[in-house]
């Protein structure tokens, strides 16, 4: 049973994990620490592009408006917009994509002081996400210092990730334009690692010390949502029952 198997699995593993599985045609699904809330790392960023199509489809934003990159937004880790000039004009579309697609963190900070931090706190509690927060800026050394960290559970993500492909997320097009977006990720060494290629992934990775994440919507013939997330782990082997679970799922379906 697909469930034993993936028990089986991660109960070897150190630290705090949790998974969240469930196939969208019959409904069938499990999870294992599915309502634990995790340090979120990059996962956060998915609410934060929904806030931003929820503002653009109120016109309180448009996404061809434009911000200009300065030094001071520049933040280490992954992207590219901190190895790119000052002056650089981007719209919130690109940093919106960048944000996803290369998780890119100087774009996300400069979504969370436009959208308002309350606002996305706002958006996931009217979505039903009890336990998914945003608490800080990342790489927010002070705030992080007093205890504040971003916050996520696999079933809330796996519940948000079943919105969007049901179209319930803002509207149905900004639906599959998040989709999209999600499908385009680069960071594809986890979940899609052992998957065929032909099939298509639309999720968001996590990381940090001791912290791996993945979260994603399998369109298949079977369409399925795989979450699965690490705090305080041995991240290596993490990733490596990551990879096997994911295969497992897919082949089990």
């Amino acid at each position: 049973m697909l469930y034993d198997t993936v028990k089986e699995a991660v109960g070897k593993l150190p630290g705090k994990i949790g998974v969240y599985y469930k196939k969208l045609n019959s409904g069938e699904s499990f999870c294992v620490n599915g309502d634990e809330a995790f340090i979120a790392a990059s996962v956060i960023k998915l609410p934060i592009l929904v806030e931003a199509f929820r503002q653009a489809g109120r016109s309180r934003i448009s996404f061809d408006q434009k911000i200009v990159l300065r030094q001071e937004h520049k933040l280490p880790g992954c992207g590219v917009l901190r190895h790119l000039q000052e002056g650089l004009e981007i719209t919130l579309l690109d940093a919106c994509r960048l944000m996803i697609i290369f998780s890119d963190n100087t774009a996300t900070n400069l979504l969370i002081k436009l959208l308002g931090m309350e606002n996305i706190n706002d958006m996931t509690r009217s979505l039903g996400l009890q336990r998914t927060r945003l608490n800080r800026l990342l790489f927010d050394e002070a705030a992080e210092k007093q205890g504040k960290q971003n916050y996520f559970t696999p079933r809330e993500m796996g519940v948000l990730l079943e919105g969007l492909y049901e179209g319930r997320i803002v509207s149905p097009e900004a639906s599959a334009a998040m989709l999209d977006i999600l499908s385009r990720q680069q960071m594809n060494h986890k979940l899609p690692y052992l998957i065929p290629g032909d099939v298509t992934i639309a999720h968001k990775t996590g990381e940090d010390r001791g912290t791996t994440h993945d979260v994603g919507l399998f369109l298949t013939e079977e369409p399925f949502i795989l979450c699965f997330a690490a705090n305080d782990t041995d991240v290596k082997k993490t990733e490596a029952v990551m990879r096997e679970v994911a295969l497992a799922c897919y082949e089990g379906n």
